[in-house]
């Protein structure tokens, strides 16, 4: 094997072999690194795993001796770093700023996804379904209530009547692009004369009264302005129960309110009025709208937005001093009245009165079993002419059975003059039939 083993005491080398070198002197204790002389393996690249040789002296120190030669005045061939770092390839080049970009994003929506949990999103939940199209309901069709209440709230109006003991409040709407306005009679009765309507917009105009009929509890206003948008009328004849309808007006000075129920009856026999005033009398159709006070005068309309009905009155279950409201029974005179008495009103400053040319009422008018007993009958009215005589009693007028005085003269109202109905009545114990034509009264 040749060499000498600078570490321990023997001697290996043959006769003949060079010298061993002399032991390199110590630095702090260890041997310093000199060429020729074993290196530190901790600081040199060269060291081997030597640890491995199975010759080797297990108390010699491994290492790799590498001899120093001379400079021979020729630079080294230059060896790059294989761990230097080179020139970045094109691929290297997009795929860093990608990775950026994505790392940027994701801590973008980490940040974003953090900001959302301490401003209310707790534990990450998402209240609500994905957003997709909008239901049909929400595209407000022009059949929808909201579509109807859009196309009518622009002629509806507030009505404000000046009177001794302050200011009379009601709601009214526009019956023509003249400036026609209908309302209650009971809205602007015990008026000064001074009054005015705040339209839709907020905007109001002093309105003049044109005449009223307190038996009909319609009255007629003008305002002088242009561009109005009058009401459809529609046909409250055409009515069915069940029926769809808005009540739209101001109730307790809430301007612009829309309530939606339906028609809960019809020809409901109404009697109205205050003490001491003319006692109003119709057969009123019968709503769940809400109707509170200060919707008198405003319109009830039907799922079209035609006008069909004008809100007057209601029931409520309170005590005497008490102020009313809404309990589900409001009523409303009918369209077809209160347009005829409208179009009277404009036409002759005064509304004609439909009767049928008897008296009913008395302690003997309700009769046991249905009907009401006429007390008397006029001479060449309608009901003489249509053979009729007092004491009989009327069942039925066109179909609609009779129990009370007030229904006999309500419905009878309902019909303009000239209308023919057809009443069914008895006589002792024969039932007959007689068509009548209605006509109106000489005041």
């Amino acid at each position: 094997m040749g060499g000498t083993d600078v570490t321990d005491g023997w001697d290996w080398r043959r006769p003949g072999d060079a010298p061993a070198p002399a032991a390199p002197p110590e630095v702090g204790g260890q041997p310093a690194t000199t060429p020729g002389y074993p290196v530190d393996r901790e600081a040199s690249p060269w060291w081997s795993d030597a640890l491995t040789d199975p010759w080797r002296d297990p108390a010699a120190p491994a290492a790799v001796v590498v001899p120093l030669t001379g400079h021979s005045g020729t630079e080294p061939e230059p060896v790059s770093d294989p761990d230097a770092p080179g020139r970045p390839r094109l691929r290297e080049v997009l795929l860093i700023p990608l990775v950026t970009a994505l790392l940027a994003g994701a801590l973008g929506g980490a940040l974003g996804y953090a900001l959302a949990v301490r401003g209310g999103g707790a534990a990450g939940t998402v209240l609500g379904a994905d957003p997709g199209q909008a239901p049909a309901l929400a595209q407000r069709r022009p059949e929808s209530l909201a579509a109807v209440a859009e196309r009518v709230l622009p002629s509806v109006v507030t009505v404000r009547v000046s009177s001794l003991g302050g200011t009379s409040e009601g709601s009214g709407f526009i019956a023509s692009a003249d400036g026609h306005v209908i309302t209650n009679d009971h809205v602007v009765a015990g008026g000064t004369g001074r009054a005015s309507v705040i339209f839709n917009d907020g905007t109001s105009s002093p309105a003049k009264l044109i005449g009223q009929d307190p038996e009909s509890d319609i009255a007629v206003m003008k305002v002088e302005r242009s561009g109005l948008r009058p009401v459809e009328f529609g046909d409250s004849d055409a009515l069915a129960v069940g029926d769809p309808v808005l009540a739209i007006g101001s109730p307790l000075s809430l301007t612009n309110t829309v309530t939606a129920g339906i028609v809960s009856a019809l020809d409901r026999t109404m009697q109205a009025g205050e003490p001491g005033g003319p006692v109003r009398y119709y057969a009123a159709i019968q709503t769940d709208a809400a109707v509170n006070h200060g919707n008198s005068g405003g319109p009830l309309v039907d799922a079209a937005g035609r006008v069909i009905g004008v809100n007057s009155t209601i029931k409520s279950l309170v005590s005497e001093g008490q102020e009313a409201g809404n309990i589900g029974l409001a009523f409303a005179i009918p369209i077809n009245q209160a347009k005829r008495v409208t179009q009277d009103i404009i036409g002759t400053g005064r509304a004609r009165r439909t009767v049928i040319g008897a008296q009913v009422g008395g302690p003997n008018a309700a009769v046991s079993g249905g009907g009401v007993r006429l007390e008397s009958v006029e001479p060449s009215g309608p009901a003489q002419a249509a053979g009729l005589k007092a004491g009989d009693v009327v069942l039925r007028l066109n179909g609609r059975p009779m129990t009370e005085p007030t229904d006999l003269i309500a419905l009878v109202r309902k019909f303009a003059p000239g209308s023919v109905v057809t009443v069914e009545y008895r006589r002792g114990s024969t039932r007959q039939n007689a068509s009548v034509t209605l006509a109106a009264d000489a005041k």
